[in-house]
């Protein structure tokens, strides 16, 4: 072992954090503080860029920011809390010191950031609990930090790691302070979370004379310079031109020059003309590069142990769009040639996920880890104008010693008092084994089951409709296990369009009887169409085109209201979720629309 030399200008830290506990808040706040970013009147969340993240206000992609304080050089960055996104995390983590777990003051600490917490604490790192949102009213700090305690116990944190620095904070007020007494100090600032983050975070590992080392944890294009790997330089440095080796996860090697050096100012990046070990940077100049390869000196090519990511556990179909509409509803990408380009630049930039061209067929199988996953991936696709099918989500099976294993999934649920009793029921028919159940801090009552990945699809939104839509639920990959038998299906059958043409509300009010329906009257419909439920029996065709016939007798005023029950919102996650095996979800920018795949006429 060499001795460790350390960086002391750099300190390299995460944010763990719960969905909507405030983490893009608080980074907000930090950079404000040290006026490393010129804030616009009235800018917030500067660091979910993109606008899915803004819309459902969370992180998918994670982004570095740095700025200075007291001469030292802090880069910050962004891990995502969902178990989904897994394969992001763990490098993230490979990249930092030292870890800020936020946690809101009135919830307390979440499922979802027990999932990144794990991995933190088995890479040794150093927590730092950050108690947020104690502008609210009804926060119960004390209690917080208590619970917060017996997660890392029930993770079996070391005693070193059990004994974390506690900072109390409002991030949308800018103020932190040790000492909850002392709620209003004079000057209310960032400082005392900085100082703490300062003197608790140990330096990088870094020793600029070893030869040239760093792993590659993100990556980027431009089509200007290529491939553009992000990650933290372990040993040496690299300046501007000098040549480097790729070395891949396979043991290959490649070489090369660098032709760009970024690193972060803020939350631009800036060109630098040399970068050294300790910092995060950003190089050009490697065409093959893939997350997890090392970039290293060409005299002694050596890769940092990389770290293993998880593997994807569903797959659907992706293929053009063949349905009637097609080309329709806005969409400018309607080829196979453009979505086969687009899934490959995924597959490049998104390790978790994986993209297989079907031999002889116009589609591709994608993999990933886990409905959400892949959903995100279809919405961005979709807002970037494509139109694509996409077929039921599969599970990924296995064989071991001649078994057949599938993934299963570790489920929390909460529901208010009353509901546990469906929930547990409708779980028990999906091969669901429970775990534990107990009342929440918030009165809910939270259980935890294991089930196979394939018990849980179409589960979410069933869900939702057993708890009146107040269930919550949050799953994370568990392991591979023996295969646990059949799972039914859907229950239902489907009401399928018969015509082409616009859907007429007398008609859907003669339907709705049936079952839920999905369309509005003057939605356009075509032949193998799924327009709406049949909840008794099996799959039928219907005329959802149907006028009412027109006589010249007097009604006597009964007929003529029509009360249509208001249809289902159709989300993608739905959809999903409800189509059966001979079904397809036709995706375009504008809509999405559920169809048979053989049309029957």
């Amino acid at each position: 072992m060499h001795n460790q030399k350390r960086r002391k200008d750099v300190r390299n830290i995460a944010i763990v954090a719960h969905v909507d506990h405030g983490k893009t808040t608080l980074v907000d706040a930090l950079l404000k503080q040290t006026g490393a970013y010129e804030f616009k009147e009235g800018e917030t969340t500067v660091m979910d860029s993109n606008p899915l993240e803004k819309e459902r206000g969370i992180t998918i992609f994670s982004k570095n920011a740095s700025f200075l304080y007291k001469g030292t050089l802090f880069n910050i960055v962004d891990t995502p809390g969902h178990a989904d996104f897994g394969s992001e995390v763990e490098r993230i983590l490979k990249m930092v010191d030292g870890v800020l777990l936020l946690v809101d003051a009135f919830d307390g600490p979440m499922p979802q950031t027990k999932f990144v917490l794990r991995k933190s604490l088995e890479l040794h790192l150093k927590p730092i609990l950050v108690v947020n949102k104690l502008d609210r009213p009804n926060t119960r700090p004390e209690e917080v930090v208590d619970l917060t305690f017996d997660l890392f116990c029930e993770l079996g944190a070391t005693d070193e790691q059990l004994d974390f620095p506690i900072v109390f904070a409002s991030a949308k007020e800018g103020w932190a302070t040790l000492d909850l007494e002392d709620s209003s100090p004079p000057d209310r600032n960032m400082k005392p979370l900085l100082d703490t983050i300062l003197h608790r975070v140990l330096p990088p590992v870094a020793d600029p004379e070893r030869p040239f080392q760093m792993l590659v944890t993100m990556l980027d294009y431009d089509s200007y310079v290529g491939r553009i790997a992000t990650g933290r330089i372990f040993h040496g440095k690299i300046k501007m031109g000098d040549p480097m080796t790729l070395v891949k996860r396979d043991g290959s090697l490649e070489q090369g020059k660098v032709t760009k050096i970024l690193k972060y100012r803020g939350l631009k990046r800036v060109e630098a003309e040399s970068a050294e070990a300790g910092d995060i940077a950003s190089i050009a100049g490697m065409e093959e590069v893939h997350v997890a390869d090392t970039l290293a000196d060409p005299k002694k090519p050596e890769a940092v142990a990389a770290v293993k990511i998880d593997e994807p556990t569903i797959s659907m179909n992706f293929a053009c769009n063949s349905s009637p509409l097609a080309g329709k509803d806005g969409g400018r990408f309607l080829t196979s040639r453009h979505i086969r380009e687009r899934l490959m630049h995924e597959a490049m930039m998104n390790v978790g996920i994986r993209v297989e061209e079907v031999p002889g067929e116009e589609r591709f199988k994608v993999s990933g880890r886990g409905e959400l996953h892949l959903s995100i991936l279809i919405e961005t696709m979709r807002r970037e104008g494509y139109e694509i099918e996409v077929s039921m989500p599969e599970v990924i099976f296995k064989e071991a010693e001649g078994e057949k294993l599938e993934p299963v999934e570790e489920v929390v649920i909460e529901v208010d008092p009353g509901f546990q009793g469906v929930v547990i029921e409708a779980l028990g028919s999906r091969k669901a084994e429970m775990k534990n159940m107990h009342p929440s801090a918030v009165g809910t009552i939270r259980m935890e089951f294991l089930i196979p990945s394939r018990g849980l699809l179409g589960f979410r939104s069933e869900l939702l409709m057993m708890t009146r839509g107040t269930g919550i639920m949050y799953q994370n990959f568990y392991d591979y296990q023996k295969f646990k038998g059949e799972i039914s299906g859907r229950q239902q059958g489907v009401l399928i369009s018969q015509n082409v043409g616009k859907a007429v509300a007398y008609a859907l009010w003669g339907l709705q009887d049936r079952g839920e329906i999905f369309v509005r009257p003057g939605d356009e419909l075509y032949p193998g169409m799924i327009v709406g439920v049949n909840n008794k029996g099996p799959d039928l065709v219907v005329n959802a085109n149907r006028e009412k016939k027109l006589t010249n007798m007097r009604s006597s005023g009964a007929d003529e209201a029509i009360q249509l029950t208001p249809p289902r919102e159709m989300t993608l996650e739905f959809a999903l979720e409800f189509i059966d095996e001979d079904e397809l979800v036709e995706i375009t920018p504008k809509n999405i629309r559920l169809r048979k795949k053989k049309v029957t006429r």
